[in-house]
Order: C-alpha cells, then sequence, then structure tokens
C-alpha cells in the first residue's frame, strides 16, 4: 500500500461519496483542499482531504475506503500519514466533524481525536435526505480534534 498526496483529478467521487452522501457538499470543498490517497498497484481504494481553516488549523472533510477494502487498517494507516503530513503545511492542530454515535465516533477516538462541541440538527439542516446508521438517525455533528 501506498500513501501520497495527490491532485483532486486523482480521487474518484463515487469513493468520497462513501463517507459524505452529498456530491454538492463534496465539490465545495474539493477543489481548495489537500488530497491524500492509498494506493494499491496503481489504483486508489482510500482518500483523506483536508482543508485549511484558519493559520495553524486545518479540517479534515472526507476520509474513505472503499468497502472491499474496510477493516484492513487502511484508513487507520491513511488517516496517520495525513496527521504526519499536515505539520509540513504548518498545521498544528486538525478538526473534523462526524456524527454523534457509530463507528466513525470511535474510529477517530482510537486515533486520538477528542470531542470539543457540538452543533445540534447539523444533519437535518445540511443534507437533503436523511442518513441513518444501525436504524437511528444521525442529526447532531460532534467536532472533534487533535493537537499535531
Amino acid at each position: 500500500m501506498e500513501y501520497l498526496e495527490t491532485k483532486a483529478g486523482d480521487i474518484p467521487i463515487q469513493l468520497l461519496l462513501e463517507a459524505d452522501p452529498s456530491e454538492k457538499i463534496i465539490y465545495s470543498y474539493l477543489s481548495q483542499a489537500w488530497c491524500f490517497a492509498a494506493k494499491l498497484d496503481d489504483n486508489v481504494v482510500g482518500a483523506c482531504i483536508v482543508k485549511g481553516l484558519k493559520q495553524g488549523i486545518a479540517e479534515i472533510v472526507n476520509v474513505a475506503v472503499y468497502p472491499g477494502f474496510q477493516q484492513q487498517g487502511i484508513g487507520s494507516d491513511l488517516l496517520r500519514f495525513v496527521l504526519a503530513e499536515l505539520p509540513n503545511k504548518a498545521v498544528y492542530r486538525a478538526e473534523l466533524g462526524t456524527g454523534s454515535f457509530g463507528y466513525q465516533l470511535t474510529y477517530y477516538q482510537r486515533i486520538g481525536f477528542r470531542v470539543d462541541t457540538v452543533i445540534k440538527d447539523y444533519f437535518l439542516t445540511h443534507y437533503a435526505d436523511p442518513i441513518f446508521e444501525n436504524g437511528i438517525q444521525h442529526k447532531d455533528m460532534l467536532r472533534l480534534y487533535i493537537d499535531l
């Protein structure tokens, strides 16, 4: 597996839709973001998209791995690679938003992210269609951070 920074055009939209169901939202951040990929035999199987927020702070806006490659540590290794690369871009704090329950929350906490704030009704106001996980609708977003 190779982990590298790449161009936005190298990341398939279908892959990013694995983590964010809104093409409109994906395209809103993709062009001004740093893009990182996990490649296997020249094929992108995972992606991590990061955009700068303000001096020294960046937001991880998408981490996705194709279903056939999940549960193999690829997403975790890619995210660790990205977090190690961000200080080279003068970033000392990474933030992200995720649902208030479910696999993604524990995934980020295992990497070392901590809860910062709650944004009530985020998924209700920003997504046209409801997002469900394990039969429960996502409503609130947790903002997480990690100091690098």
